[in-house]
């Protein structure tokens, strides 16, 4: 039987920059974002013993990681900055028309983040797991809601930008 530190040592060389992404999603100060990462393990290690396998080891992570950092992050949650970079390498699952190329323009791509920072507390949560490449069915099982609900909000939310970010003119 693998011993929990060597699992757990396994789990952080396999998901470190994971969570260090989750954790710049959720706050743009690099020293709360140490402090949640930190909690993050914590709360892993604290969770090893009772991970019971219903759901994949990355789910599970994501779950622990967004869990931990909507409670990090308390009640400043709804003000939370989403921080969106060009190089995130997911950015084209929000649009497939090719508005991605026009988001790499700076001021589209801050009025991107401005409206993403406008979105409620569950609609930054699915967008910040959908930038993370997770299935809607991984989503579902982070976030705690069917998967059939995670696919019509997320193409809600597409649809709201798209027509916010083409100046309302998308149909």
């Amino acid at each position: 039987m693998v011993k929990k530190e060597e699992k757990f040592n396994d789990i952080v060389t396999d998901n470190s920059e994971r969570i260090k992404r989750i954790c710049s999603y959720y706050s743009p100060n690099s020293e709360d974002r140490k402090d949640m990462y930190q909690e993050i393990l914590v709360n892993i290690w604290k969770s090893l013993d009772s991970f019971r396998g219903d759901a994949a080891m990355s789910t599970w992570i994501y779950r622990i990681a967004v869990n931990t950092s909507l409670g990090f992050t308390g009640k400043a949650f709804k003000q939370m900055q989403m921080m969106v970079n060009t190089d995130t390498e997911n950015i084209g699952v929000l649009f497939d028309d090719g508005l991605e190329e026009k988001l790499k323009q700076e001021s589209q791509l801050n009025q991107l983040q401005m409206e993403l920072n406008q979105m409620s507390v569950i609609d930054k949560s699915l967008m910040s797991l959908l930038l993370e490449g997770l299935s809607m069915r991984e989503i579902a099982d982070v976030i705690g809601i069917t998967e059939p609900n995670v696919k019509v909000k997320i193409h809600r939310i597409k649809e709201q930008l798209k027509s916010k970010l083409s100046g309302g003119k998308h149909e």
